[in-house]
């Protein structure tokens, strides 16, 4: 088997802020397997929010090049390489290439027949003034989702709540509220009929949660990445937001997405910012999902070459040119 490794930068439309930072562009990295002239491919994006850089999840791909070109399983992947970007761009070349080398289409494999599905469009962290105009511009979609993470986050909220009144709100506090900030903007969150609240504590403030009433779901994501983070979430939260890139590739998502159904949890798919390519596996977990949100493509002025077709935002099933 040959293996490849790549660097890409997708341009994103304006810019993207969340309570870290602003970002122009969105760097990820593409690994490429070919084995008989057919080729499998697959993405990541590193997160320093998880201590990933490009150089970091690069070296950690490299590490199991020996190892691929020797014929290594995807069940191998798994113990060879933790939960996180580099498995993930690794993982997810291996099933396309296993797809295609079997002449079978992801949905033939995972036996599950493909749904068109309708994701959030993210509002970008900004001013209240600057995120209600922008839930004006969106207000025909049918799902937004808030970044947030600041002290005018009520402020931010309204603003939305004004701009998008049909709409349904979904927000993403970014692990930056406190238990006080919490328990006070509760009750206007429910006036303001919001449907449900992303990692509002950091993830070492889990524990928090054990004393407060989630009168609006609360769902985990830099709390959850795995199957072994699922015993300090259960009987915390309501829902999990699966990754590829926190789950380190579409193995693992599968597994965790079931485990999660069967302890009680509702299921958000989401995604890291960047193209298509890393939608198509997250789109096969995202069947059957309570929130999608894998609007990536649409937060990017370029996408790779046979991306997602969108109408609004309801994504049709991808076809085999792009991925599985």
């Amino acid at each position: 088997m040959k293996v490849s490794v790549d660097t890409e930068t997708w341009p994103i439309r304006g810019s993207f802020t969340i309570s870290r930072g602003s970002k122009t562009q969105a760097e990820t990295i593409i690994v490429t397997l070919e084995q008989d002239g057919v080729i499998g491919r697959g993405e990541c994006v590193p997160y320093a929010r998880y201590d990933e850089s490009r150089e970091s999840v690069m070296a950690e791909i490299q590490g199991v090049v020996p190892a691929l070109e020797a014929g290594m399983t995807r069940e191998e992947l798994q113990q060879a390489l933790h939960s996180g970007a580099a498995r993930n761009a690794v993982d997810c070349a291996m099933w396309d290439l296993e797809c295609k080398l079997a002449g079978q289409t992801i949905w033939q494999r995972v036996d599950v027949t493909p749904e068109a599905l309708i994701t959030a469009f993210t509002l970008s962290l900004d001013t209240p003034e600057k995120m209600e105009q922008a839930a004006v511009d969106n207000a025909f979609r049918p799902l937004l989702k808030l970044k947030l993470g600041g002290p005018e986050d009520l402020d931010r909220v309204k603003a939305v709540r004004r701009g998008a009144p049909n709409a349904k709100i979904v927000l993403d506090a970014n692990e930056a509220w406190t238990p006080d900030v919490y328990q006070a903007l509760i009750p206007e969150l429910i006036k303001l009929d919001v449907a449900m609240i992303e990692q509002p504590f950091h993830a070492d403030q889990d524990a928090v949660l054990d004393e407060l009433e989630r009168p609006i779901p609360i769902c985990a994501d830099e709390s959850c990445h795995d199957r072994a983070s699922l015993a300090k979430v259960i009987g915390r939260y309501d829902m999990i937001n699966i990754k590829t890139d926190k789950t380190g590739g579409l193995t693992e998502a599968l597994a965790l997405k079931q485990a999660a159904l069967d302890a009680g949890l509702e299921v958000m798919v989401g995604c890291m910012l960047s193209s298509s390519l890393s939608m198509a596996p997250a789109f096969v977990v995202a069947q059957g999902a309570e929130v999608v949100d894998l609007d990536g493509p649409l937060l990017l002025s370029e996408d790779i070459d046979n991306g997602f077709e969108f109408e609004q935002n309801t994504m049709k099933p991808f076809t085999t040119v792009l991925w599985g």
